[in-house]
């Protein structure tokens, strides 16, 4: 590739002009798609899904959805707040599904709400792009690496735009969190993580940075709590608290509800297709925890900067492979672990081979490059996007497990910007 062209493609106006036309691309494109008449899934399609109930499919029998139903969940749910119906509620002429955010979600959405579809789905996916361009742009990389990070989860991202999905602003906020906390800004690191809680409520699996940042611990702690109570409390300004309390208790139950669904592509999903192994979600959650918390025995390791940026890594694939509900749209948060990893490891064959690997049947795999029979046989009947991120991951935790205290970022910058 000729010098000028790959400095082109590496800067980073180019990556952030590129993000922002695939962000305002994909909304154009689901918005001229217009509208589709329901067409009732096959028996057995959902097996695990909180919508498989009788008289819930029934509903949109005759309705017309959009391509982009998750934002007009997310639309919606700000008018159901503000005249104080419930947010948790089934809504057949407005959507299909549930929304199953946080009223403060829901109150967020207000400036979007007000503005034309084809207007406020562009600002939704824009918001969700430029988060995880300015978030990648935080860790203590070189530029030529942030910017070959940015190309690697450019697919996924664009997977999740194409859905209209918030998996965007939860990777870029778990990694901004990461980011301030290195700089010494707790305000801003726990602003993150509350706002990525108030999302989806795995983005509390961040606040687990606190512990390696013992200077900061107090003022971690109290700026957590500050922001998780005024978040908390923001939906106030449009409904009273009894409604608010009550919008939380319907939450609740949903997510209730929801936890015993699904096993999504995720390692439960994965044994399942695999191996026939249909009741074993408990134990695999239960696993998955024992598993991560004990990467934090490495107390002796809490001041390297390489055992951070590995445990950021960690936690990033982690929240994937051990959701029951994740979908294809939700591995941009595991690519970019799967990045972050790489570039902070020394470059080795196996190592590339194994990112090559990952990108080809994680990100590629679900797109037009593999053939449909290919798809319809082999990938989505084998949870074959999650497997690469599900061997990474156990990569990750046994080169963390057998990390040195004097080894180093791989690809560091001389500072941290």
């Amino acid at each position: 590739m000729p010098e000028k062209v790959k400095t082109f493609l590496l800067h980073p106006r180019t990556l952030l002009i590129v993000f922002i036309i695939a962000a305002i691309g994909a909304s154009v494109q689901n918005y001229l798609l217009g509208f589709h008449p329901y067409i009732a899934p096959l028996p057995g399609s959902y097996p695990n899904d909180i919508m498989n109930k009788p008289g819930l499919m029934e509903q949109f029998n005759g309705k017309f959805l959009t391509e982009y139903n998750n934002y007009v969940i997310f639309k919606s749910s700000f008018f159901h707040l503000l005249h104080g119906t419930n947010l948790y509620g089934l809504y057949p002429n407005e959507h299909w599904d549930f929304f199953k955010y946080s009223p403060t979600f829901s109150l967020l959405m207000a400036p979007m709400a007000y503005l034309h579809d084809v207007v406020g789905l562009s600002v939704w996916n824009i918001l969700n792009a430029i988060t995880v361009f300015f978030a990648i742009r935080m860790p203590p990389f070189s530029e030529k690496t942030r910017s070959l990070l940015l190309w690697l989860v450019s697919l996924e991202l664009l997977t999740s735009l194409q859905n209209n999905q918030s998996n965007g602003l939860m990777c870029g906020l778990i990694i901004a969190a990461y980011g301030s906390m290195q700089k010494g800004k707790p305000l801003w690191a726990t602003l993150w993580l509350a706002l990525s809680v108030y999302i989806k409520v795995y983005g509390a699996i961040g606040f687990a940075l606190f512990l390696f940042y013992p200077q900061d611990r107090i003022k971690f702690v109290l700026y957590s709590a500050m922001w998780m109570a005024v978040l908390f409390a923001l939906p106030l300004i449009v409904t009273p608290m009894p409604t608010l309390i009550w919008q939380y208790q319907n939450w609740l139950e949903l997510m209730k509800a929801d936890a015993v669904a699904a096993t999504g592509l995720s390692v439960a999903g994965w044994l399942n297709t695999w191996f026939g192994l249909s009741d074993v979600k408990s134990i695999v959650s239960i696993g998955g925890i024992v598993l991560f918390l004990a990467q934090f025995v490495r107390f002796d390791l809490y001041k390297t900067e390489a055992y951070k940026i590995m445990m950021v890594a960690s936690m990033l694939i982690w929240v994937v492979i051990f959701n029951h509900k994740a979908e294809s749209p939700t591995f941009i948060i595991a690519m970019a672990g799967v990045g972050i990893w790489y570039y902070a490891r020394p470059k080795t064959t196996w190592r590339t081979v194994t990112v090559v690997l990952a990108f080809v049947f994680t990100s590629l795999s679900t797109t037009d490059v593999f053939p449909p029979f290919l798809r319809n046989s082999f990938v989505y009947p084998y949870t074959i996007k999650a497997v690469p991120c599900i061997i990474i991951w156990f990569v990750v935790f046994a080169e963390i497990m057998l990390m040195k205290r004097d080894e180093q970022i791989a690809d560091r910058v001389p500072a941290i910007q």
